[in-house]
């Protein structure tokens, strides 16, 4: 009943796409967040349906990116996993980096205002986060005033920090170890 369906969805987007784009006064944009989940390397010689599933889906899109009249953006974090028969497809390929040091202190002053300077520099040096792991500690932060009833002091800040990431060095971890 839902074989072929997810090539379908795949073909009504760009069929929407279309539709909408001629009905608008400015060219509206198509976004795939996170491309990768969807035209990441295509899979050689596969005998599972998944993948040759997989494989359709990319095969429909490349043929829609040919001709496609429109704004087309797509977003990932792992670019090294996108078919390389998507590249000539992008005109532009902008990589964004991580702010430097003094910029992320004044993001760290911008999320947490009662943070002093020096404490926001000591962050900003000490935890190479992205803006999205920044607020995630901004989040623990509220949640925990939310449940204690107390203000965060920086120690609390920093323990947040040490646990936001899954890496040995954070010292969190998940899951089963050998005794």
């Amino acid at each position: 009943m839902w074989f072929g369906e997810s090539e379908k969805i795949i073909k009504r987007i760009f069929t929407d796409y279309k539709a909408y784009a001629k009905d608008s006064e400015q060219m509206p944009i198509l976004l795939f967040n996170e491309a990768d989940a969807i035209i990441s390397k295509r899979k050689e010689n596969s005998t599972s349906n998944v993948s040759q599933t997989e494989n359709a889906i990319q095969n429909i899109i490349l043929e829609e990116l040919e001709n496609f009249e429109g704004i087309f953006f797509a977003t990932t974090n792992l670019a090294k996993n996108l078919d390389s028969a998507f590249e000539r497809r992008f005109l532009f390929k902008i990589e964004f980096q991580k702010p430097d040091i003094s910029v992320k202190a004044k993001i760290w002053n911008s999320k947490l205002p009662s943070l002093s300077e020096s404490e926001c520099e000591t962050l900003a040096n000490r935890f190479d986060f992205s803006g999205g792991q920044i607020d995630n500690i901004v989040r623990k932060n509220e949640i925990h005033e939310i449940i204690h009833g107390t203000t965060v002091d920086f120690n609390n800040i920093l323990d947040f920090c040490k646990t936001e990431l899954l890496s040995k060095n954070s010292g969190v971890r998940i899951g089963f170890t050998k005794a």
